[in-house]
């Protein structure tokens, strides 16, 4: 087990303003949770199979805006993860390259933990790969170069690049080994910064 198992709960803030609730849940093979904005008018849910090294092996994920609903199911297929995205208009089959160490990231914040328990887990203070990136909104995935590094020697601030010149600072909490505490994100030329 790389992350401990339990529930957590997360705020979602941008400029100080809450935002949205996470709630998520981990044990020795899963990882759920649910993203919904404070108005209840969006709502993200991912359900997770981890292999017993703490790989993400298949990815369900729903999509829920007011009356409009999607949903996708993924499953990690050698170097490719597989799925098929469902929305009103129909379904789409798609297929991304997995990174040497075939990480995904399909939204919430244990994702993120993952990952960097990953890192940690080899003994690396930085790690520059590929993530198949499934997107919030659309459910579709894409194979995104990513960069990650320890910003401090006692290994409990991680600060992960998602794009150029987007990051997002992620603080572990010390007392649950590898679960993630805050996050702060730095979005260039946009919104001002989110924090959970």
């Amino acid at each position: 087990m790389i992350l401990p198992p339990g529930t957590y709960r997360y705020e979602l803030r941008t400029a100080g303003a809450l935002v949205a609730f996470e709630e998520e849940r981990i044990t020795s093979l899963t990882m759920s949770g649910t993203r919904r904005s404070v108005d209840g008018a969006n709502r993200h849910e991912v359900e997770t199979k981890l292999s017993g090294d703490g790989v993400v092996q298949r990815v369900s994920v729903r999509y829920q805006r007011g009356p409009f609903n999607r949903t996708a199911v993924y499953d990690a297929d050698g170097d490719t993860l597989r799925g098929r995205v469902s929305a009103v208009a129909g379904r789409n089959e798609v297929a991304v390259a997995l990174g040497r160490y075939r990480e995904i990231d399909a939204g919430l914040t244990f994702f993120k933990a993952l990952l960097i328990a990953h890192i940690r887990a080899r003994g690396d203070e930085r790690w520059t790969g590929r993530v198949a990136v499934i997107d919030p909104n659309t459910l579709v995935a894409a194979s995104l170069k990513q960069t990650c590094w320890r910003r401090d020697d006692a290994g409990r601030l991680w600060v992960y690049e998602l794009r150029m010149g987007e990051t997002e600072t992620i603080e572990i909490d010390a007392a649950r080994a590898a679960s993630c505490t805050r996050r702060r994100i730095a979005r260039p030329h946009s919104e001002p910064a989110s924090e959970c």
